[in-house]
């Protein structure tokens, strides 16, 4: 298959979060079939990463197999194709296999893949493949970066807020006290917090992704939980330090996943950019030196039209065999 027909049918396996196995046993049996060495990491149950050899692995391509939801219909004009993990990230994955078998055909083979789970969660599939005790020199992370290298990224700390009041009969309020009243205070005091700010990453900025509570309209709701995410400039135990005073007594907060902000190796040669998303960067410390770049854009990662651009996922095919020839030498 060439990058655009194994691009489809990646999209045509859907591998939400938690549910990447099947797309997972098509990369073990399409690497196999390629010649790869293929190995699997179980991170979870029916839950695992796909690593594969061309022979010593002194540079890992690596990106993750699992997209956020809803699944998307597959389709494509002249320019682009269209479907869910078009760019982030089954798309960078067919341009990285394409780009193997350009570098094994020129007889390269001193790299590796490594495709993990859980990257648009928590990050579960990089932290089990960082306690691996390889001899990398350098991984290639692939996220959508309009092909050019991320030189820095914010970190992130996405987090659960749970407040709990007290029910009672919406005609007398008074008898009650609201959680969802109480949770929106917490928030208010959240959005208007100076998150930092850093000269080469920007603002920090902080966003609620998810809002519940209550049960009927007529009842004082007992009961509010909130789902945030912080893309943060300043360290991480910072900023934590930061949330949960704002929080204080009035709400509990259960940390999901926390990052710095992370400088990544660049390359002389290579545009490159600054990025404000996260990626499982942080957690392959393990690896070597890890680069960030991709085709594709991230402002249309997780949108209802998510698409890749035909031109930049053969540029990108071409871009990491040269990055791979490059790191190489």
């Amino acid at each position: 298959m060439n990058p655009f027909e194994l691009t489809k049918h990646l999209m045509a396996i859907p591998s939400v979060s938690g549910a990447e196995g099947k797309a997972g046993e098509f990369l073990l049996s399409h690497l196999a079939t390629l010649g790869y060495r293929v190995e699997r990491q179980d991170v979870a149950p029916d839950r695992f990463n796909v690593i594969a050899f061309a022979g010593d692995a002194h540079v890992i391509l690596c990106s993750h197999i699992d997209t956020v939801p809803p699944v998307l219909p597959i389709r494509e004009d002249n320019d682009y194709l269209y479907g869910r993990g078009a760019c982030d990230t089954k798309g960078i994955i067919a341009a990285m296999l394409e780009a193997g078998e350009r570098l094994r055909n020129g007889g390269i083979t001193n790299f590796g893949y490594l495709f993990v789970v859980g990257e648009e969660t928590d990050s579960s599939g990089a932290k089990a493949a960082n306690t691996l005790k390889w001899n990398s020199k350098y991984t290639i992370v692939g996220e959508p970066t309009q092909n050019q290298l991320a030189r820095a990224q914010k970190g992130a700390l996405m987090a659960n807020l749970t407040v709990t009041g007290r029910a009672a009969h919406s005609g007398y309020p008074e008898l009650g006290v609201s959680a969802i009243d109480n949770l929106l205070k917490v928030l208010a005091d959240a959005q208007n917090a100076d998150w930092g700010s850093d000269p080469v990453l920007g603002k920090g900025t902080f966003n609620i992704g998810v809002l519940q509570g209550g049960e009927r309209a007529n009842i004082v709701a007992a009961r509010a939980t909130a789902s945030i995410m912080i893309r943060t400039v300043a360290p991480r135990s910072e900023v934590e330090e930061k949330m949960r005073n704002i929080a204080g007594n009035r709400a509990t907060m259960d940390v999901v996943s926390a990052s710095d902000p992370q400088i990544m190796h660049v390359v002389e040669g290579f545009p490159t950019t600054v990025v404000s998303f996260g990626s499982d960067v942080p957690h392959l410390d393990k690896l070597g030196r890890r680069l960030l770049i991709g085709p594709g854009s991230i402002l249309d990662a997780h949108t209802a039209d998510e698409k890749i651009s035909k031109r930049e996922l053969v540029e990108g095919v071409e871009l990491y065999e040269r990055l791979v020839r490059k790191l190489l030498s």
